[in-house]
Protein backbone atom coordinates (compact mmCIF):
# COMPACT_ATOMS: atom_id res chain seq x y z
CA UNK A 1 0.00 0.00 0.00
CA UNK A 2 3.03 2.48 0.85
CA UNK A 3 4.45 1.96 -2.78
CA UNK A 4 1.21 2.40 -4.86
CA UNK A 5 1.02 6.11 -3.68
CA UNK A 6 4.56 7.49 -4.81
CA UNK A 7 3.64 4.81 -8.43
CA UNK A 8 0.47 6.54 -8.81
CA UNK A 9 1.95 9.58 -8.72
CA UNK A 10 4.99 9.01 -10.48
CA UNK A 11 2.58 7.64 -13.26
CA UNK A 12 0.40 10.92 -13.25
CA UNK A 13 3.57 12.93 -13.58
CA UNK A 14 4.97 10.93 -16.68
CA UNK A 15 1.48 11.12 -18.30
CA UNK A 16 1.27 15.29 -17.86
CA UNK A 17 4.99 15.23 -18.89
CA UNK A 18 4.04 13.63 -22.06
CA UNK A 19 1.18 15.64 -22.70
CA UNK A 20 2.85 18.99 -22.19
CA UNK A 21 6.25 17.30 -24.90
CA UNK A 22 3.25 16.41 -27.37
CA UNK A 23 1.73 20.09 -27.23
CA UNK A 24 4.72 21.83 -27.38
CA UNK A 25 5.77 19.53 -30.77
CA UNK A 26 2.50 20.99 -32.41
CA UNK A 27 3.28 23.08 -35.17
CA UNK A 28 3.17 26.94 -35.25
CA UNK A 29 -0.07 28.69 -36.91
CA UNK A 30 0.99 30.12 -40.73
CA UNK A 31 1.86 33.85 -39.62
CA UNK A 32 -0.21 34.91 -42.64
CA UNK A 33 -3.64 34.37 -40.79
CA UNK A 34 -4.11 37.83 -40.13
CA UNK A 35 -6.22 39.14 -37.17
CA UNK A 36 -9.03 40.97 -36.79
CA UNK A 37 -9.43 43.77 -40.05
CA UNK A 38 -6.81 44.53 -42.36
CA UNK A 39 -5.38 46.99 -44.88
CA UNK A 40 -3.48 45.77 -47.44
CA UNK A 41 -1.08 47.98 -49.76
CA UNK A 42 0.74 46.56 -52.93
CA UNK A 43 3.15 48.44 -55.26
CA UNK A 44 3.74 46.68 -58.79
CA UNK A 45 6.74 48.11 -60.82
CA UNK A 46 6.98 46.83 -64.38
CA UNK A 47 9.52 47.58 -67.48
CA UNK A 48 9.58 45.32 -70.58
CA UNK A 49 12.68 43.62 -71.23
CA UNK A 50 11.89 42.87 -75.17
CA UNK A 51 8.70 42.26 -77.24
CA UNK A 52 8.02 38.99 -75.15
CA UNK A 53 9.33 40.11 -71.74
CA UNK A 54 9.03 41.97 -68.69
CA UNK A 55 11.22 42.49 -65.36
CA UNK A 56 8.45 42.43 -62.74
CA UNK A 57 9.18 43.87 -59.27
CA UNK A 58 6.51 43.68 -56.30
CA UNK A 59 6.42 45.49 -53.11
CA UNK A 60 3.94 44.53 -50.48
CA UNK A 61 2.57 45.23 -47.03
CA UNK A 62 0.02 43.94 -44.53
CA UNK A 63 -1.59 45.35 -41.96
CA UNK A 64 -3.68 43.41 -39.32
CA UNK A 65 -5.63 44.44 -35.96
CA UNK A 66 -7.81 47.47 -37.85
CA UNK A 67 -4.67 48.38 -39.74
CA UNK A 68 -2.79 49.51 -36.68
CA UNK A 69 -0.09 46.59 -36.89
CA UNK A 70 2.51 45.60 -39.61
CA UNK A 71 2.37 42.04 -39.07
CA UNK A 72 3.86 40.86 -42.67
CA UNK A 73 5.81 42.70 -45.97
CA UNK A 74 7.81 41.06 -48.54
CA UNK A 75 9.31 42.09 -51.97
CA UNK A 76 9.45 39.73 -54.95
CA UNK A 77 10.62 40.29 -58.47
CA UNK A 78 10.99 37.91 -61.69
CA UNK A 79 10.75 38.03 -65.14
CA UNK A 80 7.99 37.18 -67.50
CA UNK A 81 8.13 35.14 -70.17
CA UNK A 82 4.64 35.57 -72.33
CA UNK A 83 5.34 32.45 -74.56
CA UNK A 84 1.64 32.91 -76.27
CA UNK A 85 -0.94 35.32 -76.59
CA UNK A 86 -2.96 33.64 -73.78
CA UNK A 87 -0.12 31.97 -71.67
CA UNK A 88 2.53 34.31 -69.68
CA UNK A 89 5.45 32.45 -67.30
CA UNK A 90 6.70 34.05 -64.23
CA UNK A 91 9.59 32.62 -62.11
CA UNK A 92 9.91 34.44 -58.95
CA UNK A 93 12.04 35.17 -55.89
CA UNK A 94 9.84 36.75 -52.72
CA UNK A 95 11.84 37.48 -49.25
CA UNK A 96 9.03 37.62 -46.57
CA UNK A 97 9.44 39.20 -42.98
CA UNK A 98 7.19 38.93 -39.91
CA UNK A 99 7.94 42.43 -37.68
CA UNK A 100 4.47 41.72 -35.50
CA UNK A 101 6.85 40.26 -32.93
CA UNK A 102 10.13 42.38 -31.93
CA UNK A 103 11.70 39.28 -30.01
CA UNK A 104 11.34 37.09 -33.16
CA UNK A 105 13.06 38.13 -36.42
CA UNK A 106 11.16 35.84 -38.40
CA UNK A 107 11.74 35.84 -42.10
CA UNK A 108 10.81 33.37 -44.82
CA UNK A 109 12.76 32.95 -48.52
CA UNK A 110 10.16 31.29 -51.29
CA UNK A 111 10.91 30.36 -54.93
CA UNK A 112 7.42 30.99 -56.88
CA UNK A 113 6.59 29.68 -60.61
CA UNK A 114 3.97 31.41 -62.12
CA UNK A 115 1.33 30.12 -64.56
CA UNK A 116 -0.95 33.01 -65.93
CA UNK A 117 -3.62 32.24 -68.52
CA UNK A 118 -5.96 34.55 -70.00
CA UNK A 119 -7.91 35.88 -72.96
CA UNK A 120 -9.89 38.53 -74.06
CA UNK A 121 -13.40 38.68 -74.79
CA UNK A 122 -14.74 42.45 -74.98
CA UNK A 123 -15.44 43.52 -72.57
CA UNK A 124 -14.71 40.51 -70.40
CA UNK A 125 -11.47 39.29 -69.50
CA UNK A 126 -11.25 35.27 -68.12
CA UNK A 127 -7.94 35.13 -65.88
CA UNK A 128 -6.73 31.91 -64.79
CA UNK A 129 -3.56 31.83 -62.53
CA UNK A 130 -1.58 29.13 -60.85
CA UNK A 131 1.43 29.62 -58.51
CA UNK A 132 3.86 26.37 -57.25
CA UNK A 133 5.11 27.72 -54.08
CA UNK A 134 8.15 26.59 -52.46
CA UNK A 135 8.38 28.36 -49.07
CA UNK A 136 11.79 27.87 -47.01
CA UNK A 137 11.12 29.22 -43.32
CA UNK A 138 14.41 30.02 -40.80
CA UNK A 139 12.99 28.27 -37.96
CA UNK A 140 11.05 25.09 -39.43
CA UNK A 141 11.50 22.61 -42.78
CA UNK A 142 10.23 23.29 -45.90
CA UNK A 143 6.97 22.94 -47.48
CA UNK A 144 5.45 22.95 -50.69
CA UNK A 145 1.90 24.87 -51.34
CA UNK A 146 -0.18 25.31 -54.99
CA UNK A 147 -2.20 28.18 -55.36
CA UNK A 148 -5.19 28.10 -58.06
CA UNK A 149 -6.98 31.68 -58.63
CA UNK A 150 -9.43 32.01 -61.32
CA UNK A 151 -11.16 35.03 -61.80
CA UNK A 152 -12.52 37.34 -64.53
CA UNK A 153 -12.01 41.13 -65.16
CA UNK A 154 -14.85 43.31 -66.93
CA UNK A 155 -14.61 46.32 -68.79
CA UNK A 156 -16.90 48.67 -67.62
CA UNK A 157 -19.31 50.22 -70.55
CA UNK A 158 -18.47 54.26 -69.99
CA UNK A 159 -17.70 56.39 -72.45
CA UNK A 160 -14.00 57.28 -71.29
CA UNK A 161 -10.31 57.06 -73.01
CA UNK A 162 -9.50 54.54 -70.11
CA UNK A 163 -12.60 52.97 -68.89
CA UNK A 164 -12.50 51.18 -65.35
CA UNK A 165 -12.62 48.28 -64.76
CA UNK A 166 -14.16 45.47 -62.17
CA UNK A 167 -12.32 42.53 -60.77
CA UNK A 168 -13.33 40.13 -59.22
CA UNK A 169 -11.45 36.40 -58.55
CA UNK A 170 -11.04 33.37 -55.77
CA UNK A 171 -7.68 31.84 -54.87
CA UNK A 172 -7.69 28.40 -53.31
CA UNK A 173 -4.77 26.99 -51.46
CA UNK A 174 -3.49 23.96 -51.29
CA UNK A 175 -0.41 22.15 -49.15
CA UNK A 176 -0.31 18.48 -51.58
CA UNK A 177 2.42 17.06 -49.01
CA UNK A 178 3.97 17.82 -45.13
CA UNK A 179 2.46 21.20 -43.98
CA UNK A 180 4.86 22.76 -40.84
CA UNK A 181 2.25 25.06 -39.86
CA UNK A 182 -0.35 23.98 -37.81
CA UNK A 183 -4.19 23.38 -39.73
CA UNK A 184 -7.07 22.16 -39.69
CA UNK A 185 -5.98 18.46 -41.00
CA UNK A 186 -6.71 19.13 -44.36
CA UNK A 187 -4.77 19.77 -47.64
CA UNK A 188 -7.33 23.11 -48.40
CA UNK A 189 -5.27 25.27 -46.20
CA UNK A 190 -6.92 28.67 -47.23
CA UNK A 191 -9.17 30.47 -49.56
CA UNK A 192 -9.43 34.04 -50.56
CA UNK A 193 -12.07 35.70 -52.51
CA UNK A 194 -11.22 39.55 -53.54
CA UNK A 195 -12.93 42.21 -56.04
CA UNK A 196 -12.38 45.53 -56.77
CA UNK A 197 -12.17 48.21 -59.39
CA UNK A 198 -8.65 48.85 -61.45
CA UNK A 199 -9.00 52.66 -62.63
CA UNK A 200 -6.01 53.40 -65.29
CA UNK A 201 -5.25 56.93 -64.27
CA UNK A 202 -2.53 56.46 -67.58
CA UNK A 203 -1.23 54.82 -70.09
CA UNK A 204 1.59 53.67 -67.46
CA UNK A 205 0.14 53.93 -64.19
CA UNK A 206 -3.39 52.47 -62.38
CA UNK A 207 -4.93 52.07 -59.01
CA UNK A 208 -7.25 49.14 -58.04
CA UNK A 209 -9.05 49.37 -54.68
CA UNK A 210 -10.29 46.25 -53.49
CA UNK A 211 -11.96 44.69 -50.86
CA UNK A 212 -10.32 40.68 -49.57
CA UNK A 213 -12.36 37.89 -47.46
CA UNK A 214 -9.71 35.36 -46.00
CA UNK A 215 -10.57 32.38 -44.44
CA UNK A 216 -7.63 30.11 -43.03
CA UNK A 217 -8.16 26.61 -41.91
CA UNK A 218 -6.55 26.51 -38.28
CA UNK A 219 -7.08 23.46 -35.39
CA UNK A 220 -10.03 25.41 -34.17
CA UNK A 221 -11.53 25.47 -37.69
CA UNK A 222 -12.02 27.90 -40.63
CA UNK A 223 -11.29 31.88 -39.63
CA UNK A 224 -12.46 34.38 -41.59
CA UNK A 225 -10.86 38.01 -41.53
CA UNK A 226 -12.01 41.09 -43.70
CA UNK A 227 -9.44 43.68 -45.37
CA UNK A 228 -9.34 46.37 -47.59
CA UNK A 229 -6.64 47.12 -50.17
CA UNK A 230 -4.92 49.49 -52.33
CA UNK A 231 -2.94 47.99 -55.34
CA UNK A 232 -0.85 50.25 -57.20
CA UNK A 233 0.85 49.44 -60.69
CA UNK A 234 3.54 51.32 -62.39
CA UNK A 235 4.72 50.87 -66.11
CA UNK A 236 8.25 51.68 -66.98
CA UNK A 237 8.27 52.56 -70.82
CA UNK A 238 11.35 50.87 -72.76
CA UNK A 239 13.48 53.42 -74.15
CA UNK A 240 13.96 53.55 -78.16
CA UNK A 241 17.07 54.59 -79.65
Amino acid sequence: MGLQVPLATAALCCCLLTAAAKAQQLPPEDLENEKQFGLWLDQGISTRLSANKSLEVEFYERFDEGGSNLFEYFVQGGVAFRLRPWFTLTPIYRYQRFPWNPTIAYYENRLLLNFTFSTSRSPWRPILRTLIEGRFPDDRPASARLRFRPGVEYSLPLRMTRPPALVVSNEFFVVPGYNPFANGGSSYTQNRFQVGVRFPIADSFSVRPYYLLQSVNVPAGWETNESVGISLAFKIPRKTK
